[in-house]
């Protein structure tokens, strides 16, 4: 029986879904720019076959090369189809069509996406153009298709599976209210017409993309993007986004959303999944746990290398400005200067491996001179001592950029800036190409860290008033719902910790809270009283974040000071203007962990400034920008607008949060010495309190997120030698 005979479109989505991902030769067998599009779509690597034409050199040539590839296609689709028809070779036929109608919407895509015209520079014309073609070859394909088969099955499965890609995204982290992409997906879904398949998909799809907030916010040019996410990355490219930011949490996530990161991976070309890497390093399998952080490496890579590729067009067109990855170190060697680097350059050169394989293909036929290997990535430097200057310092003069990772204060990103700016310039004096870095700040941490401390001060000052101390703080745990985690607990202290703790106390004005301390007479006599003061200290903590990043972002890039800093550099280096400009219009500030609309719409600059959004985040923006009083307008360059100075005296005047604030808000004496030799005016009213680089690592800011960091790498190091183990059983070897 014929699979059409078996009646169901699920056989042919089974078939798609299922299908292995042909070899790619070497030598590369093609002829010509269409050829190769063909012959890679077939083989099954669709996206590295669409992702071909995001090239500068076909520019004023697109049309003429889609053109040839809509030609050769159509002759395989309708010869295709016929086959179906004629029950020959019908698996490999269904398989045609699928990748036919598949890389035809993954280009049509990518020249509605924002990456085709900002970052590769197509004209608008030849754009529309080239959409136009593809939407009446994708039309045509799917009216033969009916006609000959009487439906069109196989265009339903391909746009069925593309918007599983989509929902994958949080499918098992949700944090309200839920991702972006998914929420684009279901939009989608909406407006498919099961009469106009091809086209009702493509023109709701590129309705998501063209109209959303921050494709639109990139086209105005109020700021760059990136995902703090490891999945959905093509969607997030065609929205503008730039830059991906992953850690050991955020890996592990990745396997949990896409399972067949395990076993069956098939989206992106040359990215092998975890068992085909498990079972090219057999020296594994009797002993796992010997190799465990060799293991979880390896781990991360195959969740980072897919993430590589998709960036790649971008990340080749601007010479590394756009489309970089960060990957971060293993967590529990932070502080370890040698065995820190020794980790960067291996993940470097493995990354270079894959990556010279990719281009072969991506880069095909095009000039010679364009370097084939370069890794778009940058190593995540935790903050959590001293060592991270050196590391980063070090990594930069090697042209291997960096991520200031969990940072938190203004003295943090600073020191990591600075950093930056000796190891960049000793990098392009010895002609070394640079890379696009970031010095992230880790706003929604701080703030919750801040919040954390003062709920635990009020909360102790509110329970001194109670007979019964730990009947009273249970009766608030089982109103917070943390009550099964307080019992856990064995000391009040402990206890303490847990209800306050963002997981249940966020923000710090939930009624139960308010109950307790208006009950105590701590913060004011009354309910009304408390409550107002709780969420005048709830804004305030809550803007924090905010606040620093403002701060550390003027102090290095607003006009005045940038041109500080490039006399510095040409001073302090001896670097010419040109390079100056070169080591400071790549380092940019990364506002992260926002819980907020305002975090990201309060932090937007034009330049030296990309937000890193998390997938829940991304919706809250979205959902703002929906309402009828947002103007995308009214917040150009808002990092460059000197932050609320009632708020930040709020901060370091009340008795609850001056003394973390001030830590999170000054410099150190150190630093005032470095910004007076850089001309920075009046250097000394940024104050002298905050932390000292031995201080980093006793920060509580930094100590939560260290320690949920190297749990989260601990667990992920554990599965990851669990399906070790599981391999070598197979094999009869563990």
């Amino acid at each position: 029986m014929s699979i059409l005979g078996q009646g169901t479109k699920s056989s042919i989505r089974e078939i798609i879904s299922s299908a292995p991902l042909d070899e790619l030769e070497f030598p590369i067998p093609t002829v010509d720019h269409a050829d190769h599009v063909v012959y890679t779509a077939l083989k099954g690597h669709v996206r590295l076959a669409a992702d071909h034409l995001l090239h500068k050199e076909l520019r004023g040539k697109l049309e003429e090369v889609l053109r040839n590839i809509i030609r050769k296609l159509d002759i395989i689709f309708h010869s295709s189809i016929l086959n179906i028809a004629d029950r020959v070779d019908e698996e490999r036929s269904i398989l045609n069509c699928a990748r036919a109608y598949e890389v035809m919407l993954e280009m049509a895509l990518n020249f509605s996406g924002l990456e085709s015209k900002r970052i590769i520079g197509f004209s608008e014309e030849e754009l529309e153009v080239a959409i136009r073609l593809i939407k009446t070859a994708l039309n045509d394909w799917e009216r033969f298709e009916r006609s000959i088969l009487g439906r069109a099955d196989i265009a339903k499965a391909v746009v069925e599976g593309m918007l599983a890609e989509m929902k994958k995204v949080m499918s098992k982290y949700y944090r309200p209210p839920g991702s972006m992409l998914s929420y684009m997906a279901k939009e989608i879904e909406k407006k498919l017409r099961e009469d106009a398949i091809m086209d009702s998909f493509l023109n709701a799809a590129i309705d998501q993309i063209r109209n959303n907030v921050y494709y639109r916010m990139g086209e105005m040019g109020l700021c760059l993007f990136g995902n703090d996410y490891a999945l959905g990355l093509r969607w997030m490219r065609h929205l503008g986004f730039v830059q991906v930011s992953t850690n050991p949490v955020l890996a592990a996530i990745a396997f949990e959303d896409d399972p067949s990161l395990w076993e069956g991976y098939k989206v992106e070309s040359f990215c092998d999944d975890f068992r085909k890497v498990v079972e090219k390093h057999s020296h594994w399998f009797k002993n796992p746990e010997k190799y465990g952080d060799e293991i979880a490496a390896y781990g991360t890579e195959v969740s980072i290398w897919p993430n590589l590729a998709v960036f790649r067009p971008i990340a080749i067109a601007s010479n590394m400005f756009y489309g970089m990855i960060s990957l971060q170190l293993n967590p529990n060697i932070a502080d370890d200067y040698e065995a820190s680097i020794r980790d960067a350059f291996r993940f470097y050169r493995d990354a270079e491996a894959f990556l010279k394989r990719y281009d072969s293909y991506l880069l095909w036929g095009y000039s010679e001179t364009i370097e084939r290997g370069r890794p778009n990535i940058v190593f995540k430097v935790s903050g959590s001592s001293s060592a991270s200057n050196d590391i980063t310092t070090e990594l930069e003069s090697h042209g291997m950029g960096t991520n200031n990772t969990v940072v938190f204060t203004v003295s943090q990103e600073v020191w990591s800036t600075i950093a930056k700016l000796e190891g960049r310039a000793k990098a392009v004096k010895r002609g070394i190409p640079l890379t696009t870095v970031y010095v992230t700040n880790m706003g929604g941490r701080l703030d919750d860290h801040i919040r954390e401390h003062v709920a635990e001060k009020l909360l102790k000052r509110a329970l001194k008033r109670f007979e019964n101390k730990e009947e009273k703080l249970e009766e608030l745990a089982e109103k917070l719902g943390a009550l099964e985690a307080v019992k856990k607990c064995t000391t009040l202290e402990e206890k303490i910790r847990v209800v306050c703790s963002r997981k249940y106390l966020r923000p710090i004005n939930k009624n139960p809270f308010i109950d307790i301390l208006a009950e105590a007479g701590v913060g004011g006599s009354s309910k009304e009283e408390v409550a107002k003061y709780l969420s005048d200290l709830e804004y305030d903590i809550g803007m924090g974040g905010v606040c620093v990043t403002k701060r550390v972002y003027q102090l290095f890039f607003t006009p005045k000071n940038r041109e500080k800093w490039l006399k510095y550099l040409q001073r302090e280096y001896g670097l010419t203007r040109e390079q100056a400009e070169e080591v400071m219009r790549g380092i940019h500030v990364l506002p992260a962990s926002k819980r907020k609309p305002i975090e990201t719409l309060d932090t937007l600059a034009s330049k030296n400034m990309v937000n890193t959004e998390f997938p829940n985040q991304q919706m809250k923006v979205l959902m703002e920008s929906m309402k009828s009083e947002f103007d995308p307008e009214k917040f150009r360059e808002t990092a460059l607008i000197p932050p609320d100075q009632g708020i930040v005296r709020r901060l370091l005047e009340r008795e609850e949060t001056k003394d973390e604030f001030r830590k999170a808000w000054e410099l150190t004496p150190k630093l005032i010495e470095i910004l007076k030799r850089a001309g920075i005016e009046n250097a000394e009213e940024y104050g002298d309190g905050g932390l000292r680089p031995e201080e980093w690592g006793e920060f509580g800011a930094t100590v939560k997120t260290m320690n949920e960091f190297i749990r989260g790498y601990n667990e992920f190091k554990r599965k990851c030698i669990e399906f070790v183990k599981k391999i070598a059983k197979e094999k009869g070897v563990y």
